[in-house]
């Protein structure tokens, strides 16, 4: 199966996806087409968490892909080949000895790619791709922006992360963007670009499972949602110390603790109708995912 049958063929798909950043490592592109989407139509692409479990990620968007005539694509970094945080919440940006690896085996280039095969094939226009992430694709969509830009997306959406690579040069990564080559203007970029922080008002306990416990993570605050409150501070105060527009916001989600089915349907509700859905919307049909 090709990215081209999703030219001929509604509902759900799988697709392998090879990224030549990373030979012999392939992805795995859990789609959804509603009956309604047409090629220049709208596309959200789905990042997962570490339960590397990108079906259920796509199908977490089916109800809002049939409202609102989506293609939903869930690139999918299997626990096989790309085994722990290092390989997938933190890009592949050092090799097991810590040394740093060549920009363009980074995975942090993985979306951006898909979405240039998907516009070759002719299933979408320019500038109709957003991207959603919840817990380590949080992780993972956050660093994204920091190291290799805001791509082809029109919106990019970090939800519940369970830590953040502050933007500073002076501390290393993946704690800060420190000792991987970047520099004052990739900080100026990251800054200024629309970063769009999600966070469940209930993602605020101490002990929750699989959150992050090393000391850098800690002092970032107790919890998810102290965490995305410290990196947005964090972030305002870079941009004043720099003199620049800053451009991140943060929306918080009543209600909502580690939940991506939940927090996808508030991701939607912001994009396609203009605000969050209602408790009773972002409650129906949720199920809670830890990772």
């Amino acid at each position: 199966m090709t990215l081209a049958t999703l030219l001929e063929r509604e509902g759900t798909s799988a697709i392998p996806f090879d990224f030549d950043g990373q030979p012999g490592r392939s992805i795995l592109l859990n789609c959804y087409r509603a009956a309604g989407y047409r090629p220049g139509g709208d596309v959200v692409l789905v990042q997962h968490g570490m339960k590397r479990n990108g079906d259920d990620y796509r199908d977490f968007w089916i109800d809002a892909a049939d409202r609102h005539d989506l293609l939903i694509v869930a690139p999918t970094f299997s626990d096989d080949l790309f085994p722990e945080a290092e390989r997938y919440n933190n890009g592949m940006v050092r090799d097991d000895d810590g040394a740093i690896t060549r920009r363009e085996s980074w995975i942090y280039h993985v979306p951006a790619r898909v979405v240039d095969a998907m516009t070759e094939a002719g299933l979408m226009a320019e500038g109709k791709a957003r991207i959603f992430g919840h817990s380590a694709g949080g992780q993972f969509l956050h660093r994204m922006v920091s190291l290799v830009g805001y791509g082809p997306f029109d919106s990019v959406i970090a939800a519940n992360a369970g830590w953040y690579s502050l933007p500073t040069l002076d501390v290393e990564f993946p704690a800060g963007l420190g000792g991987i080559g970047l520099g004052e203007d990739d900080l100026r970029r990251l800054l200024a670009s629309d970063l769009w922080i999600l966070a469940g008002q209930k993602d605020c306990e101490a002990g929750a499972e699989n959150l992050p416990s090393q000391p850098e993570a800690r002092a970032q605050g107790p919890g998810r949602l102290h965490r995305a409150r410290n990196y947005l501070e964090t972030g305002r105060a870079a941009a004043e110390a720099l003199g620049i527009s800053f451009g991140w916001r943060l929306t918080e989600v009543p209600g909502v603790d580690h939940d991506g089915n939940a927090m996808g349907r508030a991701a939607a509700g912001l994009w396609f109708t203009g605000g969050l859905p209602s408790a009773e919307t972002l409650g129906a049909g949720t199920g809670a995912v830890n990772a």
